[in-house]
């Protein structure tokens, strides 16, 4: 037998905090510790208490609201962020946050007793938009980081630190209070999808068993500036042209690999970038993902046969950072499957081309996802949207996985 969540109730969450950083047209820019991020933890904060669970933060302002348990268990909890990019959407991160605080309301209102704990965890600054890297609190908490390096992070564009940022937002509370492998025992993470899959499939719900590995790399191509109108093209070391024939060779030699490799080139830099001089200087970023670290091993066996000279230009690389791919927990993904079957949702497993902070989760202890779908697949704009019928069905599963883990475990 399933249980549902209030999907009237779950919409009006969303709602409520798009209004926390909105801007004029839709979406949100609400970045890690700024005024609209904190009247959303605000916000969160005053509604949980209201439902009387307790809110405590660890020392990096993480936020941990718990509904206790009737046995002296390890806790159950939700977890995703509150923080957007600049001009982002009011799903990404925010849902799953708001999709666990539906859980918990569901559970107190309908009057379910559970055996285990259960928290509904804010990261703070998993964006990393306006302080690098993104995933950095889960990544000091499970190590990825050190802590004393990233408080000394400035932000982009301006002169805060994000130890500074942290200081004056109230919510450093004690690290005792951080995500742990003795109190904790299982960890979900729902999220919008942030590509077309599900919606491509017809299909409602992602059982996500894991989070792909990656490879980045800049590539770089040196040749010489010289007078767009003086110098023949016989005489040139034209430093774009040369990446250019760089970047169509990879694509070509790239999509042979594998049909399920994705790679993208998102960023040139070229100099002098004058339009009358002949552009000495290119770097361009090349990031490749795929489940199989054997599929991206070929990909860096590709990236180290280019040729070191093209059109006259000197080539080389530098690999820029990368990551293996980790798999979520087997009983937790049954527990997420079981609850999408019982609820009659069409779904597929399916892998997470993004980084979510459930990859690090997941080294610590038992942890998963789940998807909903993302309307054209478009995230991190403020176009995103998942319909209030597809934020209920995520909540819907989030919730008997919970209940089945909460008797389980």
């Amino acid at each position: 037998m399933t249980m549902q969540t209030n999907k009237d109730r779950m919409n009006e969450k969303l709602q409520a905090f798009s209004h926390f950083g909105a801007l004029e047209g839709g979406g949100i820019t609400r970045l890690s510790l700024s005024d609209a991020a904190l009247q959303a933890r605000a916000e969160l904060k005053k509604r949980v208490e209201a439902l009387g669970m307790t809110v405590v933060s660890d020392d990096i302002g993480n936020i941990y609201a718990t509904l206790p348990g009737t046995e002296n268990l390890p806790r159950l909890v939700m977890g995703s962020h509150l923080d957007s990019v600049r001009s982002g959407g009011n799903y990404d991160g925010v849902y799953g946050v708001l999709s666990g605080l539906e859980v918990a309301e569901t559970i107190i209102t309908e009057g379910v007793k559970l055996r285990h704990p259960l928290t509904v965890m804010v990261w703070t600054n998993e964006e990393g938009a306006r302080f690098e890297p993104a995933m950095m609190s889960s990544g000091i908490v499970t190590g990825k980081f050190e802590k004393e390096k990233m408080l000394a992070v400035t932000e982009t564009g301006g002169t805060v630190t994000f130890g500074e940022a942290l200081a004056a937002s109230g919510w450093v509370g004690g690290a005792e209070n951080r995500l742990n492998a003795a109190d904790y025992c299982a960890y979900f993470e729902p999220h919008i999808e942030q590509g077309p899959v599900l919606e491509e499939e017809g299909l409602e719900i992602g059982v996500v068993e894991g989070v792909v590995g990656m490879v980045n790399y800049d590539i770089i191509l040196e040749g010489v500036s010289s007078h767009a109108g003086t110098t023949p093209q016989h005489y040139r070391k034209d430093a774009l042209r040369a990446a250019s024939k760089i970047i169509l060779d990879l694509w070509e030699q790239l999509g042979a690999i594998d049909k399920d490799l994705v790679f993208t080139t998102g960023e040139i830099l070229v100099k002098p970038n004058i339009h009358t001089v002949v552009p000495s200087y290119v770097k361009f970023t090349l990031d490749a993902r795929h489940r199989d670290m054997g599929v991206l091993d070929k990909v860096v066996a590709v990236i180290k046969n280019l040729p070191k000279d093209v059109y006259g230009c000197k080539l080389s690389f530098e690999e820029h950072w990368g990551r293996k791919t980790i798999a979520f927990n087997d009983q937790l993904l049954g527990f997420v499957e079981g609850a999408t079957k019982a609820l009659g949702y069409t779904y597929k497993r399916m892998y997470s081309g993004a980084g979510h902070d459930a990859q690090y989760a997941s080294e610590m202890l038992p942890a998963v996802m789940l998807f909903i779908p993302s309307k054209d697949g478009l995230s991190h704009t403020v176009v995103e949207y998942s319909t209030p019928e597809q934020c209920w069905h995520g909540a819907n599963v989030l919730l008997n996985a919970v209940l089945e883990a909460d008797k389980t475990l």
